[in-house]
């Protein structure tokens, strides 16, 4: 049995998610883990909420509460729509917890002890306005590289180039929008990533089939410019965890915490303690520690390429710089922007679909399927009401739904709710079964290789093949003239049903479910070769109920009140 250890990037507190980051880590990671566990392997799966920073600051006191309240109502929030949608984490945790507090107070030590962190006095942006120094991604202004107007203090979105703030051109606050700012002197502690840049590379290129997104990512942050640079990681802020030594005071650094950027990732372990503290499981060590088992764990993150630096460069000199015997990561699936009905999601216009109000809207496998069909993964991908609809109606409804309604009500209708007892398989049975082998080999091929949209592809044409074998076998047709004929036919048709059932279970969960309860299943394995006996499960005689319609169409009346609604211009 292989061990899996998954990881997304953890979502950030201050409200809730769209789309566009529901596909960019957490729903193709659970796509993953269930298609792993479905194989017979051991996953942990592992994501929390983010909750440091100036933004948790900022969205509670907009709220009217303290912050620790915010946060933690936030996180059940998230938690809630995570459940709404199926994620199946192993443990949902918090990155203010205990044990990330003690944690990256260790990492920090460790780094401390190996000379990996240095002192720095530096000035800062501060504003007069709002009374307080301002984190990187507070300030913006022009990109002096590129130009962009909206360039952040730490880096352009619009190149990518690390900044500092002083670099910007025209620079002002985006809590007050004041440019009343001036540098002022304050003292921070620098992770010295400058001298890992050759460990880190060597590191790099040892990873095994990365994405191109992923490695190009990583390169340009390492040699782009003047090369990799040291990163300040702690912060002038009351919300956060507080500056220490392991369990020791840092003198001078009274009153800061760390950068959330710091103990964001390191989250990932301690959520696994939070997992074992919560009675879920047990003997975390295994899963994180290489002296302790976690040589033969297959570390995966799942992520949108704008976190791709901090988790191939930030996060591995972290790990690496302690010393310690810590599991780093083996692949990591990165991925492009969605992007909303030809522009960008946004929270203060009320543009496009957030994850709350697509559940208000459909149940989630409708999302799960379209999301994981067209998955931002070579390219950033483009979210239409009108391709929603088509693929929807088209796939669930008119294929997979199509054919379960089509085949338990016909069998209803002529044999009963039971699976029929006579006629055997003959050529186009036996052409069938081949087919749907060689199918299901390339659908686990491209699930093993983390191809998103390959394996949507392979699991429509296994539902196609059906719908196919079903309208050229005719069982309305063979019914007349030959009674034994048509009951093989939806002998293997219901059993097709219960395969569909296994197969589909990674993308639509419950559907799926559906699926196998209609046959009084709570749980159907995944097939094994050779499918003539998969395909031979269910035993004539074996009862059936016939489910409601897996999947409803959209209409476009829908569509177009939909595109009304989320267009931000209400």
């Amino acid at each position: 049995m292989a061990r899996h250890l998954i990881t997304s990037a953890i979502p950030y507190i201050n409200g809730i998610k769209h789309l566009g980051n529901l596909v960019g880590s957490q729903l193709p990671a659970d796509l993953y883990a269930r298609y792993q566990r479905a194989r017979g392997q051991e996953v942990l799966f592992l994501c929390a909420t983010d909750e440091h920073g100036t933004p948790a600051e900022l969205a509670a006191a907009k709220a009217g509460k303290p912050v620790a309240e915010y946060c933690a109502e936030m996180h059940e929030v998230q938690a809630r729509i995570a459940e709404g949608f199926r994620l199946s984490f192993d443990h949902f945790g918090r990155s203010s917890s205990d044990r990330n507090h003690a944690l990256t107070q260790h990492f920090a030590g460790r780094l401390a002890e190996t000379g990996l962190i240095r002192e720095v006095s530096e000035t800062q942006m501060y504003s007069h306005a709002d009374g307080r120094f301002l984190p990187d991604r507070y300030i913006e202004g022009t990109c002096p590289n590129c130009g962009f107007d909206s360039a952040r203090g730490d880096q352009c979105d619009n190149c990518t180039k690390q900044l500092d703030p002083v670099d910007l051109i025209n620079p002002h606050s985006t809590i007050s929008g004041s440019t009343d700012l001036e540098m002022r002197e304050t003292k921070h502690l620098y992770l010295c990533q400058s001298k890992m840049k050759d460990e880190l590379e060597e590191w790099i290129d040892t990873r095994d089939g990365w994405p191109v997104l992923t490695t190009s990512i990583a390169k340009k942050w390492l040699n782009d410019g003047d090369g990799l640079q040291d990163r300040g990681i702690t912060r002038d802020l009351d919300w956060g965890i507080p500056v220490k030594k392991g369990n020791e005071d840092w003198p001078g650094m009274e009153g800061k915490v760390f950068y959330v950027w710091f103990d964001a990732p390191i989250e990932y372990i301690a959520c696994s303690q939070e997992w074992v503290d919560a009675g879920k499981g047990a003997d975390w060590e295994r899963w994180w520690r290489t002296d302790k088992g976690a040589d033969d764990v297959t570390y995966t993150q799942f992520m949108g390429k704008d976190n791709v630096p901090f988790h191939t460069l930030g996060f591995p000199a972290t790990i690496l710089g302690s010393g310690e015997p810590w599991k780093l990561v083996d692949y990591i699936k990165s991925f492009n922007y969605l992007n909303y009905e030809g522009g960008q999601f946004s929270t203060s216009r009320g543009r496009g679909v957030f994850m709350d109000q697509a559940l208000e809207i459909l149940p989630a496998d409708y999302w799960r399927w379209w999301l994981l069909s067209h998955a931002p993964e070579s390219s950033d991908a483009e979210f239409t009401w009108e391709n929603f609809q088509a693929s929807v109606n088209k796939d669930l409804a008119d294929v997979l739904g199509n054919f379960v309604s089509r085949v338990t009500k016909f069998c209803r209708s002529k044999f009963g709710e039971e699976v029929p007892e006579s006629g055997s398989y003959g050529p186009q049975e036996e052409a069938l079964i081949a087919d749907l082998e060689a199918r299901l080999a390339a659908y686990e091929t491209q699930m093993e290789a983390m191809e998103v949209r390959k394996a949507s592809q392979e699991l429509r044409a296994l539902w196609v093949a059906g719908n196919e074998y079903l309208q050229s076998a005719a069982p309305w047709a063979a019914f007349k003239e030959d009674p034994e004929r048509a009951a093989a036919i939806v002998r293997l048709s219901l059993n097709l049903i219960r395969f569909y059932a296994a197969v589909s279970s990674p993308f639509i969960p419950d559907a799926s479910a559906q699926m196998a309860q209609a046959f009084g299943l709570e749980t159907v394995d995944w097939p094994k070769a050779p499918l003539s006996e998969a395909l031979s499960t269910l035993p004539a005689g074996h009862t059936f109920a016939v489910p409601e319609n897996l999947f409803r169409k959209v209409t476009d009346e829908e569509t177009a009140d939909w595109q009304e609604r989320y267009s931000g211009t209400r």
